[in-house]
């Protein structure tokens, strides 16, 4: 390090240039945004820490913009993986199975029927999958497809009527070869 470096001003260059790009770190991660916060400025509180006490030997903005960037994101981890802020579970003992599932047959069926999807929808082309995907598995509206995609939300909205329209002529097509 240099004789004239003040962790001081370095850290306050980082929070005024990359504090909302650290905090976005921390959003990622699936956290609130008051607890992105908090966790950029632990990582901050760590680092001037680490910097004060000559644990790190880094005196340039750039070559610690990784390591805080990893430090927050290590940060936002840990803070979701809390207890208080896990989800809670359902306990599978108390758990009745509906009364619609009992059979056997009708698991073999619902599996059977599975394949039949996947292996129709493997025949897509790889745009109309992912559209498939994105629209109807994980329901994430047109405009978000779009953009994740890069394609315009006409486009997704045709990718996707013609998807459906390809997997209606298989799924038909597989049944009449199962009863033949």
């Amino acid at each position: 390090m240099t004789a004239s470096f003040d962790p001081l001003a370095l850290l306050q260059r980082l929070i005024l240039v990359d504090r909302s790009a650290l905090a976005a770190v921390a959003r990622r991660e699936g956290l609130a945004p008051e607890d992105a916060v908090d966790c950029v400025q632990d990582g901050l509180c760590t680092l001037l820490s680490m910097l004060a006490q000559g644990e790190l030997e880094l005196d340039d903005d750039e070559a610690l913009r990784p390591y805080l960037a990893g430090m927050v994101r290590n940060a936002a981890r840990n803070r979701r993986r809390r207890h208080h802020l896990a989800k809670p579970h359902l306990p599978i003992d108390g758990a009745e199975p509906s009364g619609d599932i009992d059979d056997a047959e009708l698991w073999i069926a619902r599996a059977e029927e599975h394949v039949r999807v996947q292996a129709c929808v493997a025949r897509l082309c790889d745009t109309q999958r992912a559209v498939v995907t994105l629209r109807l598995l994980e329901e994430q509206g047109g405009e978000d497809v779009a953009a994740a995609l890069g394609l315009t939300r006409g486009h997704v909205d045709v990718l996707l009527h013609r998807a459906k329209h390809a997997l209606r002529a298989c799924l038909v097509e597989q049944a009449a070869a199962a009863h033949a």
